[in-house]
């Protein structure tokens, strides 16, 4: 028997309080057309409140998930969380969000792959069940980004906002659910796009945080140019690697985190905007939560069967794609 993992609940979830190009305005010289004109964005949602972080968002994800899919916290074998935000070093943000949700005593665990964590975490979590091993494996993105952002630094804090998506895998012998995937790592992208302080190269001191190594360090027109290339190629290499054309494809979802890489990439697919998930405008580059974020806010526009292509591209470098044949 045949297993694939297929998604069988999708849900997400956004903290309350936005922040606009306006506002932005009043901190760093900066304007609204100025950043949609670059980035498509024209508000993202920020977390707010002492001791909140990641798990707070992703735990809210869940919960609403479970509730969907009317499913029994003690049913779920594993639980997987893609984040560069972190609660802590350690304990896992997984751990974190089982105990806030009632799921007791299973596997679970972080992946960090940047703004690709979804899709590295998505693939993983299959693997599990293709295996047999799992039935029920929930897979979270989640990134509190404001928590690393610098907000006199207006070529990154102008991209960046927080929110949380989490999907229910379960396995099916159907012809559905994760048919394929591509991932890739190349770590010569180090520099480009980075968080310097945190961890044991250099340590928190009063030295990194007078450096701003705590909060993202971006070369736009560096990553940029790799993300535009890598992301689109491993788009339409998945197709190809599947035979798919651009008429079979009902949606391509990519990780939100510039228009401009969005539209190259629906452009090298041969997919017109009538088939491209974007929230961009609303959440801005949410880092791991924005491919399920899509899922979520497309997700009755999704019909069982469609050919959905997933694509992200992220620090590490990390970028891949995921064939997905839609099963609810």
């Amino acid at each position: 028997m045949n297993l694939k993992a297929a998604i069988t609940g999708i849900h997400g979830y956004v903290p309350e309080d936005v922040v606009t190009n306006a506002d932005l305005e009043k901190i760093v010289e900066t304007n609204d057309e100025w950043i949609t004109s670059r980035t498509g964005i024209k508000e993202r949602r920020i977390l707010k409140g002492e001791g909140k972080g990641t798990s707070v968002m992703a735990a809210e994800a869940v919960k609403g998930l479970l509730e969907k899919t009317n499913t029994d916290p003690k049913d779920i074998d594993l639980v997987i969380v893609a984040t560069v935000t972190p609660d802590y070093m350690f304990p896992s943000t997984a751990n974190l969000v089982c105990t806030q949700v009632g799921i007791p005593s299973i596997c679970s665990f972080d992946i960090l792959a940047a703004c690709s964590g979804f899709i590295y975490a998505l693939v993983t979590g299959a693997q599990f069940i293709e295996s047999g091993r799992f039935k029920k494996v929930i897979v979270v993105g989640a990134d509190k980004m404001s928590s690393i952002i610098d907000y006199t630094d207006r070529t990154t804090c102008v991209l960046f906002g927080d929110g949380a998506g989490a999907v229910l895998l379960e396995p099916t012998t159907e012809n559905e659910g994760i048919i394929d995937f591509m991932l890739h790592s190349d770590g010569t992208g180090e520099n480009h796009l980075i968080m310097k302080g945190g961890g044991s190269k250099y340590p928190a001191s009063h030295e990194t945080v007078d450096k701003h190594y705590h909060y993202i360090h971006q070369e736009g027109p560096s990553v940029f140019k790799f993300a535009v290339t890598n992301m689109a190629d491993t788009a339409a290499a998945i197709m190809t690697k599947n035979n798919l054309k651009s008429e079979d494809i009902r949606w391509l979802v990519p990780h939100q985190a510039n228009k401009r890489i969005i539209d190259a990439t629906a452009n090298r697919m041969g997919v017109g905007e009538d088939k491209i998930m974007v929230n961009i405008q609303k959440y801005g580059n949410t880092t791991a939560a924005t491919i399920p974020l899509c899922l979520f806010d497309y997700q009755d526009q999704i019909n069982k069967g469609d050919n959905l292509i997933l694509a992200a591209f992220g620090g590490g470098f990390t970028w891949g794609s995921v064939y997905v044949k839609w099963a609810i």
